[in-house]
């Protein structure tokens, strides 16, 4: 038997598997070897698998590395490192539609942090998110409104008013994460919650939380009783 059968049906072998087991029971490289069959077409992706575990760490460390990172490993290449790049992506945007279609009330910080987390899962960089409420308090759109590096995001108020009025919120949800931190707010995390709640104020559209986001961390103005001291009068 040459290589390309032998590789072959053992790419078939491991097709069967997956659809017949749990992919739980899959380890890292066993996950990531058939991931790579799609984006390397011939040969023993086993090996690959092995080296990109070896040199990042884990399966999530490997697929939010760089892709010119991953290309540089041995039998990975540009085309491979970019698929992989865009499972973190496409993931996001899968829970970005999955908040859509379910439209949950969100009536805890708790629940907002749930349907926060697979929006912010693997981002290494600082994201700011306004969750537009309608008035039984569901989701009529996650907007993004600002990505930017490990320490900063910039949000300008004038931008999230113009989406909550675009998405004809009701009221809104403010949502930040840290990526390199605590989820304890810092003096510009207040400053910005106040200036935020107060321009929203004129246009009645209430600021009902702002959830700061570290990990399986959870920081809530609500919760903490911080955002009322920060309303118009």
């Amino acid at each position: 038997m040459d290589n390309d059968n032998l590789h072959t049906g053992h790419r078939d072998r491991r097709r069967k598997h997956f659809l017949e087991e749990e992919s739980d029971s899959f380890e890292d490289h066993q996950v990531l070897e058939l991931l790579l069959f799609h984006a390397i077409p011939r040969g023993d992706t086993n090996p690959i698998a092995h080296r990109l575990i070896k040199r990042f760490g884990s399966l999530s460390a490997v697929v939010e590395a760089d892709p010119k990172d991953m290309a540089s490993v041995e039998g990975m290449g540009e085309k491979a490192a970019l698929f992989l790049a865009m499972i973190p992506q496409v993931t996001r945007r899968y829970f970005h539609d999955r908040v859509l279609l379910d439209r949950p009330r969100l009536t805890s910080s708790e629940a907002v942090a749930e349907d926060l987390t697979p929006l912010m899962a693997g981002r290494p960089e600082k994201v700011f998110y306004v969750l537009c409420l309608d008035t039984q308090c569901r989701v009529l759109y996650p907007s993004l409104i600002s990505e930017g590096t490990v320490k900063n995001a910039s949000v300008h108020p004038r931008h999230v008013a113009e989406e909550a009025i675009r998405h004809r919120a009701a009221s809104v949800i403010l949502a930040y994460n840290h990526p390199a931190g605590t989820a304890r707010p810092s003096s510009q995390d207040h400053k910005l919650t106040k200036l935020l709640v107060q321009a929203l104020g004129p246009l009645d559209i209430k600021v009902l939380d702002h959830l700061i986001i570290a990990g399986d961390q959870t920081f809530s103005f609500a919760r903490e009783g911080i955002l009322p001291i920060y309303q118009t009068p």
